[in-house]
């Protein structure tokens, strides 16, 4: 099959094009320059180093003839804190290229796509009390994300969507955003402090496993959730540490007290003009829950191979020491 992926030189899709290879497809793939590290992009990838929400529709149009599957590996994530609204910021960079390239992909006849989504999609519908639409912007952009491009597939464009948690792995030349949280733990402080609660998690390869499948079989408008294990905070913490060679012992700091760092960090946002796409006060009552997905299910119907998350946590340690 003819593929093509958007974002195809970040993290997720390092992976995604290896995976789409492993599995005969020919993939062409787009993303902002500048070019990547030696090692991210395999021989025989068509690579197009351009910015996509800049190009014409016709430009477009043309990259996607002939192709029949497509990948949307792209959008801002929450760790972004932009100026103030923050609405405006995660509507431009998830709902507004979502669904011009849906568009674009049903008028070049394309048949499948899939868009990487967010767990707290996930969670909205499991925890509809927090009302997490209306709190936290980036939520709510996730959200409006998903009925853009289902509102833009018709009825000729199958486009399916996975819920993805905190995921694991490395890519050559780039250190993980998971530094901070291996800093920290490797630092001189003899406790480890953290909030009580969980959350699903999944290896970079499980995600590729399971976005080429989808693209293969996925139904439409289907959100399929991909974890490959649920651990809580203090599981989590515990093996990561095993894997920097430092044990400590982890004491859970209560949820008045999260509260407060939350509000001082809040603070200093709207000191600087900025907002983050999660109202961080309110976000407490999600931080501090298992917030599990189910593991199983979209393995099952995808019929792709659970991802081995212990080789994926300790590549994610060797890349950040």
């Amino acid at each position: 099959m003819k593929t093509f992926i958007v974002g195809g030189t970040g993290f997720l899709g390092y992976y995604t094009v290896r995976e789409l290879l492993a599995r005969g497809h020919e993939v062409a793939t787009i993303a902002l320059p500048p070019a990547p590290p030696e090692g991210v992009l395999p021989e025989g990838v068509n690579v197009t180093l351009a910015d996509l929400n800049q190009m014409p529709d016709e430009a477009v149009l043309n990259m996607l003839a002939g192709v029949e599957g497509l990948i949307f590996a792209a959008g801002v994530d929450d760790r972004i804190v932009p100026k103030a609204p923050a609405w405006d910021f995660f509507y431009q960079g998830n709902v507004v290229p979502t669904r011009r390239i849906s568009r674009l992909a049903r008028e070049a006849g394309v048949k499948h796509m899939v868009i990487f989504s967010s767990y707290f999609v996930a969670f909205n519908r499991m925890w509809p009390e927090l009302k997490m639409a209306e709190a936290h912007p980036y939520v709510r952009s996730r959200l409006a994300q998903i009925e853009a491009a289902k509102q833009e597939a018709g009825s000729t464009l199958t486009v399916s969507f996975l819920l993805l948690p905190y995921i694991f792995g490395s890519t050559p030349g780039r250190v993980p955003l998971w530094k901070l949280v291996i800093t920290y733990l490797n630092s001189k402080l003899p406790v480890v402090f953290y909030p009580r609660g969980g959350c699903a998690m999944v290896s970079a390869r499980e995600v590729a496993s399971a976005a080429v499948r989808a693209m293969e079989v996925g139904e439409n408008g289907a959100e399929y959730e991909v974890a490959s294990d649920n651990l809580t905070w203090r599981e989590w913490l515990t093996r990561l540490m095993a894997l920097t060679g430092k044990q400590k012992p982890i004491w859970t700091v209560p949820d008045w007290m999260v509260r407060l760092g939350a509000r001082a960090v809040m603070a200093s946002h709207r000191r600087k003009g900025k907002e983050s796409g999660l109202d961080l006060v309110a976000y407490v009552k999600v931080q501090t829950r298992m917030g599990f997905l189910d593991t199983e299910k979209s393995r099952q119907t995808l019929g792709y191979d659970k991802g081995d998350l212990d080789m994926a946590l300790e590549e994610t340690v060797k890349a950040c020491i």
